[in-house]
């Protein structure tokens, strides 16, 4: 299998046998379950469906229901695809964690849901320029011109400008695990990721 679902804790600092500072944000990574596997004849193509984090039951509807009750699992959260190679290897109702993904210094990529920040000017989602602040201006946080007059007459697709800030998915490619807490689910990722405290991760093999 070559991903995992997480959870994002926050951030910290490891540090090296050298004596290096290394920023590292701690990811809580399963224990997932297997609910299901997508075969090559009845759905076209090889995955295992794996759940994160326990849901009551009442809170799932039917449909849910069935599919865990199938599996022989109870309700979970987070259910997601991640492609597998050799099925056998991920029997229906196996439990994994992150040692049994992951290992140290290989990378990883990350998707998340970046941190929402409302509707936001230019200068904060663009990193515009701020107008000149003294004389008298008005002209301080304003984006300046967004097109010419009489001709094209319109604004241009794609022009910059205010609007919602955030909440979109983001992934980061390439950071380095720099280790793996088997006994405790914790996964150390070198540098930030996406989203805020609390928010779900999908951690994928480069």
């Amino acid at each position: 299998m070559n991903g995992i679902l997480a959870k994002k804790l926050g951030m910290t600092q490891v540090f090296t046998d050298e004596g290096e500072r290394v920023p590292v944000t701690v990811l809580a990574a399963g224990p997932c379950v297997v609910i299901r596997h997508k075969t090559l004849d009845n759905d076209g193509y090889e995955a295992v469906q794996v759940g994160f984090g326990d849901k009551k039951e009442f809170r799932a509807n039917k449909a849910e229901l069935g599919n865990f009750k199938k599996s022989g699992v109870g309700a979970k959260q987070h259910l997601l695809e991640f492609a597998a190679e050799d099925l056998a290897q991920w029997p229906v109702g196996k439990e994994f964690g992150a040692a049994d993904i992951l290992s140290d210094d290989e990378l990883v990529d990350v998707s998340g849901v970046s941190k929402g920040r409302g509707f936001s000017g230019t200068i904060r989602r663009h990193n515009f320029a701020m107008g000149p602040q003294s004389h008298g201006t008005h002209n301080i946080r304003k984006p300046g011109s967004i097109g010419a007059n009489s001709y094209p007459a319109r604004v241009f697709p794609g022009k910059k400008g205010p609007g919602q800030y955030g909440n979109k998915k983001t992934t980061v490619k390439n950071l380095q695990v720099v280790k793996v807490d088997g006994e405790r689910n914790l996964v150390f990722l070198k540098g930030a990721v996406p989203g805020p405290k609390n928010g779900i991760i999908v951690v994928r093999k480069s």
